[in-house]
């Protein structure tokens, strides 16, 4: 059904059909009505699941920034927190850096993505955006033409058409956007070949910083969420079922990992979620094909080692309600011609460090003994004997660590 606060009635053409109600969506949906633009936002999902569904919570300084300057950070101020400190914990002991210190020296804010994905949904509604919920974009056409069309399954399952002039793909991977490209789209795909068993645990933080632990069992990662749930990491077995341990042999194997013996016990709780996930990444060049652009998760997929993805797609999202509002308020069109660029260069630099993160927090799978894990493992303690002991690598960590 839809949400709406806007009196008028809804019709099946706008301006511009934003596809996805996430943080990218959302965002642009907010900032196009705000400059008087007609939008209207099509999500396939309830309303109910789009403010439940779980994603990571760091979020950079440039996009609270963004968030300010929109006045959208509300929430994030009230619920959130600031946090500056990361742990690696290795066989050599452990390695604290104060990020939000180095380099540009600022820290993160972390607060739920379905949090502030409610926040943005309260501010549309509250400013009369239009948003139908629960209906699936099936295909974009004509997008080189002047009028191209989204074909939607609507929630009664009925046949539906929207036209319109611009149609923004914020609907990730899977979505219609990508399905629609042109042939001339081009996918670039790697697959970091590591695996994770996500974790959404019942229990308090057990560190005061971002635990990110190397064992040649494997990485596990502890991340807070809030002062009652706790997101932990396990690399795992690819092709493992989530539900193939107990959450005794979980949480045995996390102690074991984040060397519980030497620096604390962890503060075990019931798992609340589990989920598998293979870390890979991918880019779709250009952005932009005639009408039909693309932001979020349906222009990169990035693996969650660094925790890009979300503040990528505020900044696309802004990017491009700039590049709409001047082409269709004042006839510009040089910022949509170069938006694909913009973003590319941000994607790129995160893809490059997300890649690095990842290198540097796994062991390779494969035997023991295999020449290509010992001289992975080796450079693994170089990077990190670099890091412990240059003040330019923790500059340049931090400050990438925190950038986009």
């Amino acid at each position: 059904m839809t949400e709406s606060q806007n009196s008028r009635t809804l019709s099946n053409s706008s301006d511009v059909v934003v596809l996805g109600a996430g943080p990218a969506g959302l965002v642009l949906g907010i900032l196009l009505h705000t400059a008087g633009i007609d939008s209207v936002i099509l999500e396939r999902a309830s309303r109910s699941h789009v403010q439940t569904r779980a994603r990571a919570g760091f979020l950079a300084p440039n996009t609270v920034r963004i968030l300010e300057r929109h006045g959208l950070a509300d929430g994030l101020h009230r619920h959130g927190s600031r946090h500056g400190t990361c742990e690696f914990r290795t066989e050599d002991g452990r390695l604290r850096l104060d990020y939000g210190a180095l380099g540009p020296g600022e820290p993160h804010h972390v607060y739920p993505q379905q949090k502030l994905v409610t926040d943005l949904l309260a501010h549309y509604l509250d400013l009369g955006g239009r948003i139908h919920f629960g209906t699936e974009a099936l295909v974009v056409q004509d997008a080189d033409g002047a009028r191209p069309s989204v074909t939607t399954r609507e929630p009664d399952g009925s046949p539906a058409r929207w036209t319109a002039r611009y149609v923004a793909g914020c609907d990730g991977r899977y979505g219609a956007a990508r399905r629609s490209l042109p042939p001339g789209a081009v996918r670039h795909h790697h697959d970091h070949g590591v695996t994770w068993l996500g974790l959404l645990a019942e229990s308090p933080p057990s560190l005061d910083a971002v635990g990110y632990a190397i064992h040649d069992h494997g990485f596990a990662g502890h991340m807070a969420r809030t002062a009652d749930v706790t997101r932990y990491y396990l690399q795992w077995q690819r092709g493992t079922p989530a539900d193939a341990w107990p959450e005794q042999r979980i949480w045995d194997e996390l102690d074991v990992r984040m060397r519980a013996e030497d620096h604390g016990p962890l503060r075990r709780g019931r798992l609340l979620e589990r989920g598998v996930f293979d870390l890979t990444c991918d880019v779709i060049e250009p952005l932009r094909h005639g009408s039909l652009f693309l932001a979020g998760d349906a222009a990169s997929l990035l693996a969650p080692a660094a925790a890009k993805g979300a503040n990528l797609a505020v900044l696309e999202a802004e990017l491009l309600a700039e590049a709409l509002t001047d082409a269709l308020a004042r006839g510009d069109t040089a910022g949509l011609d170069g938006y694909s660029d913009r973003c590319l260069a941000h994607i790129w630099r995160a893809q490059e460090f997300t890649g690095w993160m990842t290198r540097l927090l796994h062991a390779v799978p494969g035997p023991e003994q295999d020449a290509g894990s010992f001289f992975h493992a080796a450079l693994q303690r170089s990077r990190l004997a670099s890091l412990r002991t240059s003040r330019i690598h923790q500059d340049w960590f931090a400050e990438n660590y925190v950038g986009v």
